[in-house]
């Protein structure tokens, strides 16, 4: 799974936002956000910081981002382990408990997230390669003897990041921001500045507050204005 270094540091409070005020880290200021393809994005998608956010005690916390190439969730046999390795591919396989049975691979695929949702088990892919940005969302039926899945739905381009509010799915993609509400897809954002800044994280602690890391800083998504700020690490 994914690993990552906390950086605890002094916070200030964004101003406007009353009883919701959330805490961001001091050295993050907010600027302009910037116009893909400007001299500012060329810059932060050539950092060499990539940040994750988090809630932990109900404050927000960022760190410093490591990316993994696995992803895993545990069944009552064994477990489901997705590999991603970008333009050379991916596998989701079966490792079981019993050492006596062997594995197997359940699809061929770029594997971004397994994961449990009302009681059921979903698996995402995604890729960005050149020109290609694509994704899709699909449900594990692990009821039988073998492994089965289907394609639920479709995505514009390659979800990055994940998180589960609510009992909605949030993801951040490589350009888009989208909620899945009872297996419903909505674009929030479309066509953001942060193509090709990665976003890996999500944090969200209200629809007015939804926090995303990515490479050169973290953002900060109103769901009900659709507005979005950037802040960056000076």
């Amino acid at each position: 799974m994914k690993n990552f270094i906390l950086i605890f540091l002094p916070f200030f409070i964004l101003k406007g936002f009353g009883q919701n005020s959330i805490e961001v880290p001091k050295p993050f200021k907010e600027i302009i956000t910037p116009r893909a393809g400007s001299d500012e994005w060329y810059k932060l998608n050539n950092a060499n910081n990539e940040f994750q956010v988090s809630i932990t005690d109900g404050k927000l916390e960022v760190s410093k981002y490591n990316a993994s190439k696995s992803c895993e969730i545990k069944t009552q046999d064994g477990k489901i382990i997705g590999i991603d390795v970008g333009e050379w591919g991916g596998i989701l396989f079966f490792v079981p408990t019993e050492s006596a049975k062997k594995s197997f691979v359940i699809k061929e695929g770029n594997i971004k997230f397994i994961f449990s949702y009302k009681d059921k088990i979903y698996f995402i892919e995604g890729l960005t390669h050149m020109i290609i940005s694509e994704g899709a969302l699909f449900e594990l039926d692990i009821s039988g003897p073998t492994i089965s899945y289907k394609r639920i739905l479709d995505f514009d381009d390659s979800p990055e990041a994940l998180t589960i509010y609510q009992d909605q799915i949030f993801i951040a993609g490589y350009k888009n921001f989208y909620i899945i509400n009872n297996l419903k897809k909505e674009v929030i954002f479309e066509n953001t500045f942060w193509s090709s800044l990665y976003p890996n994280s999500i944090a969200v602690f209200n629809n007015e507050n939804v926090f995303v890391g990515m490479r050169g800083g973290i953002v900060k998504l109103d769901l009900t204005k659709k507005s979005l700020n950037f802040y960056k690490n000076d």
